[in-house]
């Protein structure tokens, strides 16, 4: 592949990319599994975190097919990972998701593994999913949402793109998670009986809660409420929905000792392993993304 000279038409789409780099350590520090790379070079089956993390903060999903790519100079792929290269791409879309009308022709700029022999892979006519944001002013340039939010399709990621994008739009979606916000653990009149309320920080104070129920010889169960009123009959969210991603995603591992708030020593032992009980049920957040 040719190296593009650093024209007046790259400008803005390497200060854009700079901008995504400065903004990439923030993702990096969470721990991630290794991906598998498809001979394109593109990580190849993401998990429903990774395209969530991608989406949710975009205003457009498309599919399209690359027509040209071209590897930047060192000196104008600031931020670039270690065994990655920055492409300038061309592409034609052949289908919008979300967002605007982004025309036939598009072009941006996306970080993909170098191949088997440290060279920028071969893309042309590859088929792919770019996640990002129109450019105000240029029509057909996008900034993508994260420096390697262009995918390599496939049908798998696009069903999933389309719930995510689905729910995200949901007049009822979820809030966004931020923490534990309070914790109270109260004994019921028979021994084994309880209930813990945990109190969620969201964005715009919106409300969101976990309630979890002890009844004597019986399991334990729980539930996510996201409306003023903590439902005992709520129940966990199923995997791979937007309300299990705000949670298995953002949680704390464990409660946190200023959120517990339960009047005695033994209550607030009782919150803690509710709420171990919580994160344990709701797994572990999967990501594939490197």
């Amino acid at each position: 592949m040719s190296r593009p000279r650093l024209r007046p038409l790259l400008q803005a789409l390497i200060a854009s990319a700079s901008a995504m780099a400065v903004q990439a350590p923030a993702m990096a520090q969470t721990p991630m599994n290794q991906a598998e790379v498809a001979p394109g070079g593109m990580a190849q089956g993401p998990t429903y975190a990774d395209l969530a993390d991608l989406a949710l903060p975009a205003d457009l999903v498309a599919r399209a097919q690359v027509r040209k790519a071209a590897a930047l100079k060192p000196e104008q792929s600031p931020g670039l990972a270690s065994g990655k290269v920055r492409l300038y791409i061309e592409a034609r879309t052949t289908a919008v998701l979300a967002g605007p009308d982004l025309g036939e022709s598009i072009r941006f700029l996306a970080d993909v593994p170098l191949d088997s022999r440290g060279k920028a892979p071969r893309l042309s006519k590859a088929d792919v999913l770019v996640i990002g944001h129109t450019v105000a002013g240029r029509p057909g340039e996008l900034l993508l949402s994260a420096p390697d939010a262009m995918l390599a399709y496939s049908s798998a990621a696009e069903q999933r793109l389309r719930a995510i994008l689905t729910e995200k739009l949901s007049a009822d979606a979820p809030p966004v998670v931020r923490g534990v916000r309070e914790a109270m653990h109260v004994a019921g009149n028979l021994a084994g009986e309880g209930e813990t309320q945990v109190f969620l920080a969201t964005d715009g104070g919106r409300p969101a809660a976990l309630s979890i129920v002890r009844r004597p010889g019986q399991p334990p169960s729980w539930g996510a409420s996201f409306s003023e009123i903590v439902d005992q009959a709520a129940r966990p969210p199923a995997p791979e929905t937007l309300a299990w991603y705000r949670l298995a995603c953002f949680l704390p591992s464990s409660l946190p000792d200023r959120a517990n708030i339960s009047d005695s020593p033994a209550d607030r032992q009782a919150a803690a392993e509710d709420y171990a009980l919580v994160t344990q049920d709701l797994g572990a957040c999967a990501r594939s993304r490197r």
